[in-house]
């Protein structure tokens, strides 16, 4: 069992190193008293609405994708969430996201959490989406628009710094 759990803290420890440059593309959010929990933290799940926000953003005003309109949407199939220090209301926060995989149908985002203007993440995670149609669940091929502005936040495999800082 120890094996297992430094094997963690050793596989986690890149994420904890990340910094504001790591990521091309920021949205602000203000904590709320009822994303705490009973030990005035933000609450684990309160993570994920965050970065369902964050990548949501990015997806309407860079990707031209539209939830309500589109023929093709986005399916979680995948999630994770290191945490590295508490948050806790009234925290303002920056969440800094980038694109570590584009592949046909599929994305996977990350996204790091940090109280404003802090430099070190209190938290990294993310997700992976699968595209898929609508109507039928299929697995569908991204539309080359959304494509395009996944690129824009991609980073290659072996490199940390986000290639687009100015959106």
């Amino acid at each position: 069992m120890c094996s297992k759990l430094s094997g963690l803290a050793s596989s986690t420890s890149y994420l904890k190193a990340r910094t504001r440059a790591d990521y091309g593309y920021f949205l602000s959010y203000r904590t709320r008293w009822s994303d705490n929990d009973q030990y005035s933290h933000v609450n684990n799940a309160v993570y994920y609405h965050l970065f369902d926000s964050v990548i949501n953003a990015y997806l309407i005003a860079h990707c031209d994708l539209s939830p309500q309109a589109s023929d093709s949407i986005g399916l979680v199939v995948s999630s994770h969430c290191q945490f590295f220090s508490p948050l806790s209301f009234p925290d303002v926060l920056d969440l800094g996201l980038r694109v570590n995989h584009v592949g046909k149908s599929s994305v996977a985002y990350e996204v790091g959490v940090f109280r404003e203007g802090g430099g070190e993440p209190a938290a990294v995670g993310g997700y992976t989406h699968v595209f898929v149609d609508r109507v039928s669940r299929k697995s569908s091929q991204m539309r080359d628009r959304t494509k395009e502005g996944l690129q824009r936040l991609f980073v290659e495999r072996g490199s940390n710094r986000a290639v687009e800082s100015k959106l």
